[in-house]
């Protein structure tokens, strides 16, 4: 009897119970899936999926377990086991661990031994210095600035670019780049320039177009484009903080958005005082459009200034400049097509012209900046070279009486390239100068009628003819010295001056 219970055992079969029979299963849990995971690129993110378990039995499968020598660096949920930490060649190119299958009578399979690898990628920094050396760095013709590095418009996730603005981070002092495309605004980590790292990109809020435009109040930026119906976007800039290393770049939202007025060609944004200042828009006739942003995520309309011509481009100040009589008082220069324009827009609901200038041979009145002392304004006029001739002209107002400004001389530089956009920072003027790249030039001696140009840097070494290609703007706040580029045809530069 004892031996025929023991067969009876062996053989799966059990007593009846209620005139029903049931097999005893012995057959084991069997794992079909390979011995080989799923090979990782290095630096792609933590998390990924390395192996799932697939197994067969009889009866259900009810668990797995996972051991082995890196087991404590892998993770198992419901059959799938995925890499805790990102994946680093350097650190470690090749996990082993240990699976097995349990069914709903304690089964349990054969152990499964996995392996997967990380795959190497090239580090090699994306940006290569090129010192200038006899008058070149690389192909780039240049005069006492280095090329600090190049990233091109298909990396940044373009086909075209137009503006460039910065950002430093307050908290940790990191100097971000922001890249205006065709598409969108990409942003770039620059601190530290052997490994620049694109962060992320924020898609245009409606269509694409040739045209956007960047500034920045405190951490946010505000960006505006000629798509039709685009409006103002409001990015929170910290959130770049929060792309990790190890993280691809990121694809941004806004953060808040602005729909009183639809396309516009530029903003302008006055530091000290929190309002912006949107030209070119559909309101006002064109003429700037302002915006309460001291609620950065809360963008407030506050009027506008239309009794004058369309505006191109501005600068507004908080006035403390040599005409005392509006000392403390928000005045906007206006770059309006035809006429300089000079509006106190202190009380927004009140705006007041106290004066307009204009000057022989215009051409399109397109953009210009202060001195640092604010007594002279220098002005870009983009289609004087293309309709009168002669090498790029910048003409130059003498501002120390706003109610009587006056011309004061005229610069002329070495090629026939068409001005943009310039800056002024400290005593150098920074010229985004077309097909002949930036220009710097020492505006120290102003007073006295001099401008020398003291370096440069050429983006677009085709040529310097009077043509829209090459750099269309330039930024040289950063604390570091580097002054990032954007330009047109060829995407993003770092520059820095020789030492």
């Amino acid at each position: 009897m004892k031996k025929h219970v023991m067969l009876l055992l062996f053989l799966g079969i059990i007593t009846y119970s209620c005139d029903r029979s049931v097999l005893l299963e012995i057959t084991l849990p069997q794992i079909i899936s390979g011995d080989t995971g799923i090979d990782l690129i290095e630096n792609t993110g933590a998390g990924q999926t390395v192996y799932v378990i697939v197994a067969t039995d009889n009866i259900e499968i009810t668990g797995y377990s996972l051991e082995g020598q890196d087991a404590d660096l892998l993770s198992l949920n419901n059959g799938v086991v995925s890499l805790d930490a990102n994946p680093d060649f350097e650190m470690k190119s090749s996990y082993s661990f240990e699976v097995t299958a349990n069914d709903a009578v304690g089964n349990i399979s054969e152990i499964k031994t996995v392996t997967f690898s990380i795959i190497d990628v090239d580090e090699t920094p994306q940006f290569v210095l090129n010192y200038c050396e006899n008058g070149f760095a690389g192909i780039y013709p240049c005069n006492n600035y280095d090329l600090i590095g190049h990233i091109d418009l298909t990396t940044l996730g373009g086909s075209s670019g137009n503006d460039c603005w910065g950002w430093t981070d307050p908290s940790t002092g990191k100097e971000y780049a922001l890249m205006g495309l065709n598409t969108g605004t990409s942003f770039i980590d620059i601190s530290n320039l052997e490994f620049p790292r694109i962060v992320g990109f924020l898609p245009t809020h409606t269509t694409n177009s040739s045209w956007r435009d960047i500034k920045t109040y405190g951490n946010y930026a505000f960006i505006v484009s000629e798509a039709p119906g685009h409006g103002m976007q409001v990015f929170d800039l910290t959130k770049l903080g929060n792309v990790s290393a190890n993280q691809p770049p990121e694809t941004f939202t806004s953060d808040a958005h602005y729909d009183g007025f639809g396309d516009a060609h530029n903003i302008v944004i006055n530091d000290t005082q929190g309002y912006a200042y949107a030209v070119g828009t559909n309101t006002y006739s064109g003429g700037p459009h302002f915006v309460d942003i001291s609620n950065p995520l809360n963008p407030v309309a506050a009027g506008g200034y239309g009794e004058d011509a369309y505006s191109h481009d501005a600068q507004v100040v908080t006035y403390n400049g040599p005409d005392n009589d509006y000392t403390g008082r928000e005045i906007l220069i206006g770059s309006n097509q035809n006429e300089v324009v000079i509006v106190d827009v202190t009380d927004k609901a009140n705006p007041t012209q106290i004066s307009a200038i204009n000057y022989p041979n215009i051409g399109y009145t397109h953009q210009g900046w202060f001195t640092q002392d604010l007594n002279y304004f220098i002005l870009g006029d983009e289609l004087d070279e293309r309709n009168f001739g002669g090498n790029t002209k910048n003409i130059v107002f003498d501002f120390t009486d706003l109610d009587a400004p006056s011309i004061h001389m005229n610069y002329f530089g070495p090629t026939t390239a068409i001005d943009h956009n310039g800056y002024v920072k400290g005593t150098d003027y920074y010229l985004a100068n077309y097909s002949a790249g930036i220009r710097i030039v020492d505006v120290s001696n102003i007073s006295n009628g001099t401008m020398t140009e003291t370096g440069f840097f050429d983006t677009y070494p085709s040529n310097d003819n009077a043509s829209f290609n090459g750099v269309w703007n330039v930024y040289p706040y950063f604390a570091s010295g580097n002054i990032i580029i954007s330009d047109i045809n060829t995407g993003f530069y770092i520059v820095r001056k020789r030492n």
